[in-house]
């Protein structure tokens, strides 16, 4: 899914322009395993995604900063973003973290639903307040999280256009955050481009979603996994 929402803008505030990347593809999001806050690496696909999500982004905007989760999924995405870029640090904020899925980490969605099936159905379900066994977060948890991160690096860089490489859960917050009458439709997928204004009075403005044309020069766009809720 690729969106742009022009239509949304505030010619009376400033803001700061997020560009926030998902990282690349890891081995658990082929295998379909929910990753969580499991520390995985990204693969050889992943590294390709990275290289090309970092081509483009310097050639697109002038960046004053990166940061990153602190997973190394996340955190090696950005060291290759920010090297394209010529950003001399990723600051690494555990903020930006994908969810904690408690007891399912490490699991296959089909070892999940078998080894584990009450915390699969509260992972399944509808009710964001409910907590995951296993030290495990709620999705209001997340949101709260993820949003408070954003609003703090915003109101640091207003005028500024900068960098956040993140995870699919976390953009999925995002997106409800900016969106909170709308439903995201598709996958978030491993290296796409969402952009994210927020003004100095507080407002939220999607100015571009789910953008992956920069995998289409190099064959991998089917393998960008998508980020639905086991793709972390």
């Amino acid at each position: 899914m690729m969106a742009t929402t022009g239509d949304r803008e505030d010619s009376s505030s400033t803001f700061a322009e997020l560009v926030i990347v998902r990282h690349g593809e890891t081995s658990c999001n082929a295998s379909r395993i929910l990753q969580g806050h499991i520390d995985s690496e990204l693969n050889d696909i992943g590294r390709k995604q990275a290289i090309a999500v970092s081509s483009y982004l310097a050639k697109e905007g002038k960046f004053s900063a990166i940061y990153s989760s602190d997973l190394q999924r996340a955190s090696e995405t950005a060291s290759i973003i920010a090297s394209g870029c010529s950003l001399r640090e990723v600051v690494l904020d555990p903020s930006l973290r994908e969810r904690h899925l408690g007891d399912l980490q490490g699991l296959t969605l089909r070892d999940a639903q078998k080894l584990k099936p009450f915390a699969y159905k509260l992972f399944l379900s509808a009710k964001r307040e409910q907590e995951l066994p296993g030290s495990g977060e709620s999705l209001d948890q997340l949101h709260k999280r993820c949003t408070s991160c954003l609003e703090h690096i915003a109101k640091k860089h207003q005028g500024e256009q900068i960098i956040l490489v993140t995870h699919g859960g976390v953009l999925r917050e995002l997106y409800r955050k900016a969106c909170p009458l709308g439903s995201m439709h598709g996958t978030i997928k491993n290296t796409s481009i969402n952009v994210i204004r927020i003004y100095s009075n507080g407002k939220w403005c999607i100015k571009k979603w789910g953008d992956v044309s920069h995998l289409q020069e190099i064959g991998f766009k089917e393998d960008a996994f998508g980020g639905d809720k086991a793709s972390g």
